[in-house]
């Protein structure tokens, strides 16, 4: 207690400096979750089924995290139903003021964090490192921002890691990539609907959030006023609850960011094939695996240090070559028509193409 320093900065604004963090990152996990949506509702056209699926893993995650508020604030849960366009939860005790607020808060705030939360989870017992909580209390706002970076850097390195050197030959790591895959597909707020009846991007998930916090502010101070509790506890004990807390949402969120940019190049390389004839479209994901086979198998007789990291190396190399080369010869021609246009000569000598008259 005599050694802290109490001073606006380690009284006021140094619990802040962890909320500024979680929000870069949680905006950040945002816009590619934006980014994501275009690009499905730009393959929609041409693949249905895939984006009815997303969608349908998207609007379970929401239900699921609708309904864990509803358990939580104890209000019971009647009915639960989901299709690929809409979920529903009914509460058995229909609960207002602030029980409602919180089951709402988890309806709203929930997709972002609970399904990359379960992968958090699985990650810790299958990755096992990058785990770094700083031991020691900080005091001040340069501290919490510094040690709150280093621990993200510290994470992301390790997932990093990891990933480039997954053995997909080990059921473990390949169930956790079809996990981290499957996740990365549903962890947004909103969906893509069968018509855009009205847009729901970014910005209206934004303020859907905002007038949820604005539309109860006494509820809100009372949020604030528990971190703030929780802080100057951590801080006079010694203790690192207020970082510990803070950092794993960090890390959920950092999470979920890596899910969605590994699912994006699924969803690139699907937008990519439209462009080869349709016999030939699942060649580049038949080569996925075969080459990735075919490497390890090779690696059984010529020995390497890491075989794993070669082997996703020839499977992405085998795969991207297949592709450009698939659709510089065998690209489909979509402007193809199905008779040749003829022509008929005129009174001046010029030779033009005959249009069918409407009238």
């Amino acid at each position: 207690m005599a050694n802290i320093p109490l001073n606006f900065d380690v009284l006021l604004l140094a619990p802040l400096a962890l909320l500024l963090g979680i929000t870069a990152f949680w905006l950040l996990q945002l816009s590619f979750v934006e980014i994501q949506k275009r690009v499905l509702h730009k393959l929609r056209h041409r693949h249905e089924a895939f984006c009815r699926f997303t969608n349908f893993i998207g609007i379970l995650f929401q239900t699921i995290c609708h309904a864990f508020g509803y358990t939580v604030t104890r209000s019971g849960i009647a009915q639960f139903h989901v299709t690929v366009h809409y979920g529903t939860v009914e509460p058995k005790k229909v609960k207002t003021g602030v029980f409602a607020w919180i089951a709402n808060s988890f309806l709203l705030f929930g997709p972002f964090f609970i399904p990359a939360g379960l992968v958090l989870l699985c990650s810790y017992f299958i990755i096992g490192k990058g785990f770094l909580i700083q031991s020691s209390a900080p005091y001040t706002f340069v501290e919490y921002l510094t040690n709150f970076g280093v621990s993200m850097s510290t994470f992301a390195e390790s997932f990093v890691r990891f990933l480039i050197r997954i053995d997909l030959f080990n059921p473990l790591h390949l169930g956790f990539l079809i996990v981290l895959l499957f996740f990365g597909l549903g962890i947004r707020p909103s969906y893509i609907g069968e018509e855009r009846k009205v847009k729901i991007d970014m910005i209206y998930d934004l303020k859907n959030i905002k007038n949820h916090l604005i539309q109860k502010p006494l509820y809100l101070l009372v949020f604030i006023l528990i971190l703030y509790a929780l802080y100057f506890l951590s801080l006079f004990l010694q203790q690192t609850w207020y970082a510990t807390l803070f950092t794993i949402f960090g890390w959920i969120s950092l999470t979920a960011i890596i899910a969605l940019l590994l699912t994006f190049l699924v969803i690139l390389l699907i937008k990519t094939t439209d462009e080869i004839a349709q016999i030939w479209k699942a060649l580049p994901f038949i080569t996925l695996p075969a080459s990735y086979i075919i490497a390890r198998v090779l690696f059984m007789y010529y020995r390497s240090s890491q075989v794993e990291s070669v082997s996703l190396l020839v499977m992405m190399l085998c795969t991207l070559v297949v592709t450009i080369l698939l659709i510089k010869y065998k690209k489909t021609n979509r402007f193809k028509t199905a008779t040749k246009m003829k022509h008929m000569t005129v009174e001046d000598g010029k030779k033009r193409a005959s249009k069918k008259r409407t009238d």
